[in-house]
């Protein structure tokens, strides 16, 4: 093994996250409303009979005035002419307006369960693609993101973004529709009266556009203020025993209460000012009813329209301004779907990792060469022109200070990050040139922070591979002390693991994952503080487990302790991104140098 590398400046504690967060910006309502409906673009034919089912309920519900207003003259004319009512016509007409109801709400409740149908496949088919785009983004976006600020955007906003499409998706046909019908049929009527009705709708217009042009911004304020607060929520919560250790309840409270402040009252004055359509249309359209009602009376009385036209005429100009107000008080629904929508957008828009070269790596003996490798998060360089070769089935220990690039090394040799200029080969091959899951299908990983998901023992074993079969789970858990502590548990590998892992001991997780990592077979293998947080007689299960997992398997630990690293065949002694020594234990101590200093500091007393 053979190691170069270039004197230069660095700065140390500089890690992954790097602040890539989403700006703020105004909402693009046209763009965005544009995008998602283009997203029912697959349910076309199913979007088109529920156009034609609510075009058959809004036919059928304007002409239903009409027709009672046959029933209305019918009566009248009996009374006034002094003549008997013919009520078998009267009942005639009734049993027609009740049918023509009675089919109306039909396709209405057909219309409203197609339109469902689309709205969940299509708010389904959005959850899809933003499972798979996280999944295609780097490490380094999802790095700058909060948790919880991601969570909301993929669950809060698309939940937002579904209900505010089946009702406003509903409302805009029914509604928009029948302002149409109703106007054609008031003209048939009386043209004259139909303008003093339609005088309502450049107020409508005015004030909906300035009230959606004060409100989008406060929408979009919202949402944001919403993600913000899930992700101090998701911190707290995933945090709750630090918090109490610390007695940093207060201060967390307080927190809470301020970030809870803010989104009630930017959520307060979003729905306050996109909900001022309302009132504001009821006024203009009692105002409007009265001058119908006043003129329609007028023309009664000089004989210009009977009654049953001014009836009908009434009920169309009820019909008109509903609507209408209905469609206005839909600013508020549709601007908060609308942002929704945008953030949701914003994830998926995200840059992606680059698309995987093609090909396929052959079975690696687990040759690692680093060659000429600079890499910097952002601006920031952390390693500059970096040599490193390592030979098949070598332990190579890594230690240094925090921040020296010891997890950003292997982080490189993962592709979680990409390098900058230089190379990566495994068996001479560039890694970039294989696909990342075959890559990391050659790997395997045990971390400091042991992460088990909700399952059973077994489960979380089999983890590391979709094929192992049962036996191949007991061998790993054979092989790791694992069995040594299961059989113990109540239910044995069938022990439910909770979704925080409190029901084991850290010992028990530690071992877990270290089974996990060998039922996987990898070729290469990265221990990543593996034992930093075990006890000391732990430790020594760890230690022998994981000497049987880097048998025969090319291995890079990341140690700060440096008794657990004694036996490695090459140590390497980082600092500021370069390796500034290399060599056996021994040898570094007979050195004096970093590695020597490092050692007394563990064993002798603080280093200072």
């Amino acid at each position: 093994m053979s190691t170069r590398t270039t004197q230069s400046p660095m700065r140390r504690g500089h890690g992954p996250s790097m602040g890539i967060g989403m700006a703020e910006k105004t909402m693009n309502f046209k763009g965005s409303s544009k995008r998602l409906l283009g997203r029912l673009r697959p349910h076309r034919l199913t979007l088109i009979l529920v156009l034609a089912l609510t075009v058959v309920a809004v036919v059928l519900s304007v002409i239903a005035p009409r027709v009672l207003g046959a029933a209305v003259d019918e009566i009248y004319d009996g009374v006034i002419g002094r003549r008997s009512v013919d009520f078998d016509e009267v009942g005639r007409i009734l049993a027609i307006v009740v049918g023509l109801y009675v089919v109306a709400a039909v396709a209405q409740l057909v219309q409203g369960f197609l339109l469902a149908k689309v709205v969940q496949r299509t708010v389904q088919r959005l959850r899809d693609d933003v499972e798979a785009k996280v999944n295609r983004l780097p490490l380094a976006y999802l790095d700058g993101q909060p948790r919880g600020e991601m969570l909301s955007r993929v669950t809060n906003d698309i939940d937002n973004v579904g209900q505010s499409m089946q009702q406003s998706i509903s409302q805009l046909l029914f509604n928009g529709l029948t302002v149409i019908g109703v106007v054609v049929m008031m003209v048939s009527i009386s043209w004259w009266l139909t303008i003093v009705a339609v005088l309502a709708v450049p107020v409508v217009m005015v004030v909906t556009a300035k009230v959606m042009k004060k409100s989008q911004g406060l929408f979009v304020q919202q949402w944001q203020h919403t993600g913000e607060l899930n992700a101090q929520i998701e911190e707290t919560f995933s945090a709750h025993d630090l918090v109490k250790v610390f007695g940093r309840g207060p201060q967390v409270q307080a927190t809470f209460r301020a970030k809870n402040d803010e989104l009630t009252n930017v959520s307060w004055r979003a729905q306050f000012v996109s909900g001022l359509v309302m009132p504001i249309m009821m006024f203009v359209g009692n105002l409007q009813y009265v001058i119908v009602c006043v003129l329609g009376g007028v023309q009664v009385a000089n004989g210009g329209m009977s009654l049953g036209q001014v009836t009908a005429f009434i009920q169309y100009s009820r019909q008109f301004t509903q609507p209408i107000t209905q469609l206005a008080s839909m600013v508020n629904l549709l601007q908060s779907g609308v942002a929704s929508a945008e953030r949701v957008f914003e994830v998926l828009d995200a840059p992606e990792e680059p698309a995987d070269a093609a090909g396929r790596l052959s079975p690696a003996r687990g040759k690692v060469t680093f060659e000429d490798v600079s890499f910097s998060y952002g601006e920031e360089p952390l390693i500059e022109h970096l040599d490193l070769e390592v030979e098949p089935g070598q332990t190579v220990a890594i230690v240094g200070p925090t921040g020296a690039g010891k997890t950003t090394l292997v982080n490189l040799l993962m592709r979680f990050y990409d390098i900058d200029s230089g190379r990566i080969t495994l068996d001479g091959r560039d890694i970039r040139d294989v696909p990342r899951t075959d890559l990391r299908s050659r790997i395997g990983m045990v971390l400091q922070d042991t992460w088990l998901f909700h399952g059973t023992i077994g489960e979380n074993i089999a983890y590391g591979n979709p094929n192992a079969t049962e036996a191949d789970v007991l061998e790993a858990a054979q092989a790791t002390f694992v069995d040594r502590f299961v059989h113990s548990l109540p239910d044995g590998y069938d022990t439910v693991v909770d979704e925080d892992g409190t029901n084991v001991s850290t010992g028990e997780r530690q071992l877990i994952t270290i089974a996990r990592a060998f039922v996987a077979d990898p070729a290469l293998l990265i221990l990543d503080e593996a034992t930093s947080s075990v006890d000391t007689r732990t430790e020594v299960l760890v230690q022998h487990a994981m000497a049987a997992l880097r048998a025969n398997r090319t291995s890079f630990v990341i140690a700060h302790r440096l008794s657990t690293i004694r036996d490695a065949d090459v140590i390497l002694v980082m600092d500021r991104g370069r390796i500034v020594e290399t060599g056996d234990h021994e040898r570094l101590l007979a050195l004096g140098g970093v590695y020597s200093d490092l050692y007394a500091s563990q064993f002798e007393g603080v280093a200072t």
